[in-house]
């Protein structure tokens, strides 16, 4: 196929509503790894989590999943902590987003960040990592900001 149908192709998908990014570009090979959510109230909640560490990881992230297991997210981590901002453009399922301090405390949420829209979503302040997780997750869970992250990536590793 030579390059003018291929663009046309990719033209096409996006004003059908299509993602054409979906087809073009592989989803990367995420690392995984353990992370427990420590309540104010003494609740201990754990989660398997991708790992976004990489600038190509982080500008992918969630990016066209579908479904997530209920005790599943993806953590991105920031190598200095710093203002975050994420949208949604390409992101199918809601997603509460976890803004959370280099000492793992939760600083604000972000609920039920809806799909598809390049609405920006802001940390209240400087961040070492954005938790996302399933939306609504973090209402029904009782997460709260001022709750702990216990992960390596914030030296809290339980």
């Amino acid at each position: 196929m030579n390059r003018a149908a291929r663009l046309l192709i990719i033209l096409v998908l996006g004003v059908a509503g299509i993602p054409a990014q979906a087809t073009a570009q592989p989803r990367p090979d995420f690392a995984t790894d353990a992370l427990t959510i420590e309540t104010e109230r003494g609740g201990r909640l754990d989660f398997t989590v991708e790992l976004a560490l990489t600038p190509g990881e982080q500008a992918y992230g969630l990016m066209f999943v579908e479904e997530m297991p209920m005790d599943h997210g993806m953590l991105f981590v920031f190598p200095e902590p710093r203002p975050a901002s994420f949208w949604m453009r390409n992101t199918l399922i809601p997603l509460d987003m976890l803004f959370i301090e280099a000492d793992g405390t939760i600083l604000n949420i972000e609920a039920q960040a809806e799909p598809q829209t390049e609405t920006p979503r802001r940390s209240a302040g400087p961040v070492r990592g954005v938790l996302e997780i399933n939306g609504g997750l973090a209402a029904l869970l009782g997460i709260r900001p001022g709750d702990r992250v216990l992960h390596e990536a914030f030296q809290t590793a339980p």
